[in-house]
């Protein structure tokens, strides 16, 4: 599949549509005051990439309860997603100790760490486990339990209760959508108790998370921003949402373009 980058009125358009729930084409036409051929043409890139969902006459936002595909997820927003990665670890020293779980972005996290030294990571992603063990000066722990086919990622009681064994510095999440009041929420209750698992065991708790995750419907609550110490993203947050996490008490690192 080729990469699918979004020109500005694309990103307007499916803010637009998160925005009402529903928009037609001769709306979506008359709004951004271009012919509705164009409009469909802009519907048909973004529904192929799974942002939006086709309806007869228009379109609205994805399902709540099912993820885009690991590969989809994998070709959107790459460039946004390695800034996200490289900031991030930054704020990782040296022989540290850290838990990442699953997500693209994570998957990037990972790459970005393999020039640090003496890491402790524990992980129930095989695509990281198998990144890191690369490098001689890390100890890969990998959690335990039912192998997910489509992107590698181990779910189950077995994971939690490894990952409750530790006490890490930090703890490196993913999410799929953040509500405005501040929600975490996916798509995988296993997933998401695995994730709980790791806020839990983690001194601080670094959550990787690109713009297109705010207002994002999913179906499973994770649990309150609060619970993250820090969120690494490429834009800063709508102001509604940045007043929940300065409440909360979260800070907000912003990966800018070069």
């Amino acid at each position: 599949m080729s990469d699918l980058v979004l020109n500005r009125r694309q990103e307007q358009l499916v803010a637009r549509v998160r925005e009402q729930g529903f928009a037609t084409v001769e709306d979506l036409a008359g709004h951004f005051d271009v012919t509705q051929q164009t409009i469909r043409r802009d519907l048909a890139a973004l529904c192929d990439a799974g942002l939006l969902r086709r309806y007869h006459g228009g379109v609205s936002l994805p399902s709540s309860v099912e993820n885009l595909a690991y590969a989809k997820r994998q070709n959107l927003w790459q460039e946004e997603k390695l800034r996200i990665a490289s900031l991030l670890a930054q704020h990782i020293p040296d022989d540290a100790s850290l838990f990442i779980n699953l997500g693209t972005t994570n998957e990037d996290v990972a790459r970005a760490l393999m020039n640090h030294k003496g890491l402790r990571v524990i992980t129930n992603n095989l695509n990281v486990a198998i990144m890191l063990s690369e490098n001689p000066s890390f100890e890969v722990i990998v959690a335990g339990g039912v192998v997910r086919g489509r992107d590698h990622g181990v779910t189950g009681q077995p994971a939690i209760e490894l990952i409750r064994q530790f006490k890490v510095d930090f703890g490196v999440i993913g999410i799929s959508g953040i509500d405005l009041d501040g929600t975490l929420l996916d798509f995988d209750l296993n997933e998401v108790r695995v994730a709980q698992a790791i806020i839990e065991h983690s001194r601080q708790v670094f959550l990787a998370a690109d713009h297109s995750k705010v207002g994002r419907n999913a179906l499973v609550r994770l649990g309150p921003v609060s619970a993250v110490h820090a969120w690494f993203t490429d834009r800063a947050p709508p102001p509604e949402l940045a007043a929940v996490l300065a409440e909360a008490g979260t800070q907000v690192h912003v990966a800018d373009a070069a």
